[in-house]
């Protein structure tokens, strides 16, 4: 099937992935129209009960959509001072029951999950959850470059919006970014929409880590919509006219109004090769689903 795919997309066209089934089909179009074949429905943070419901949506409107792929929970199981625009209420530690619990609530439709390696419990989650066929990203952490190869040890193989909530690489401490791009095995998404990674560091991370770079656009209800507030989780965002999406009275970044489309121009004027911008939408999130 040929299209980009995006493996981290929470929403679009005016709509929130899970909240109702016509929406997420609307969703589904709206990126479609900007040249996406097939998307995974991200959801953030949220207590299991809510998380089952918007898992039935999502299925029931996978049913419907064979291009919509499956289910990324981000979260519940990040780090609280790097929650970005996640409530930080439903934050939750990856106990055994729990783990379980999600698995149940989406009923087989959990593709990947984003996890702070760091937090207790966090290395039993992911060797359990790669047991289960599902994708484990490291995301949304305070870890150290030690801990995220622990989490790469125990099968995670991606790494959740590389640069944006996690450590930076510094001399005498490469964090989580510096640990995957050392480790051939581990692919690293970036949101390459301009706001969220300076393009000299798009570029450099296409140069450092060839063939595991994975655009995604982390987008929200604004992509492929207008200006305003939305709902993110339960959060206020605001957008602004320039396309920048925020938690309302504060600068931090609550996803993006990004399309796939546009995040490989934004590449190829960062001086990436297009081929390589176009391989990050296409065939190495393709692998990294085990779809090639």
């Amino acid at each position: 099937m040929s299209g980009f795919v995006d493996i981290h997309s929470h929403g679009g066209g005016g709509h929130a992935f899970g909240a109702t089934v016509d929406g997420t089909r609307a969703a589904v179009a709206a990126h479609g129209a900007h040249g996406t074949a097939r998307i995974v429905a991200s959801l953030v943070s949220a207590p299991v009960p809510v998380i089952a419901h918007q898992a039935r949506v999502v299925a029931e409107a996978m049913a419907l959509e064979p291009g919509l792929l499956g289910i990324h929970l981000e979260g519940p199981f990040l780090a609280p001072g790097r929650k970005g625009a996640h409530d930080p209420a439903a934050l939750a530690l990856p106990t055994p029951d729990l783990v379980y619990a999600l698995l149940e609530a989406c009923d087989g439709t959990m593709r990947q999950i984003t996890i702070a390696p760091e937090l207790p419990g966090a290395l039993g989650a992911i060797g359990t959850l790669v047991d289960y066929g599902v994708v484990v990203a490291v995301g949304h952490t305070e870890c150290t470059a030690d801990q995220a190869r622990a989490a790469f040890d125990r099968g995670a193989s991606l790494v959740t919006h590389g640069f944006n909530a996690m450590r930076g690489i510094v001399g005498r401490e490469p964090g989580p970014l510096g640990a995957a791009i050392d480790d051939p095995q581990v692919f690293i998404e970036v949101i390459a929409d301009g706001i969220h990674v300076h393009p000299t560091n798009i570029a450099t991370l296409f140069r450092a880590a060839p063939g595991r770079v994975v655009l995604v656009t982390d987008a929200m209800a604004a992509a492929a919509s207008s200006p305003g507030r939305y709902d993110l989780g339960g959060l206020d965002v605001d957008v602004t006219i320039d396309g920048r999406a925020v938690v309302a009275g504060t600068d931090t970044l609550a996803g993006s109004t990004l399309t796939l489309d546009r995040a490989v121009e934004v590449c190829v004027e960062a001086g990436v090769p297009r081929e390589q911008a176009v391989a990050a939408a296409t065939t190495v999130p393709e692998r990294v689903l085990g779809l090639a």
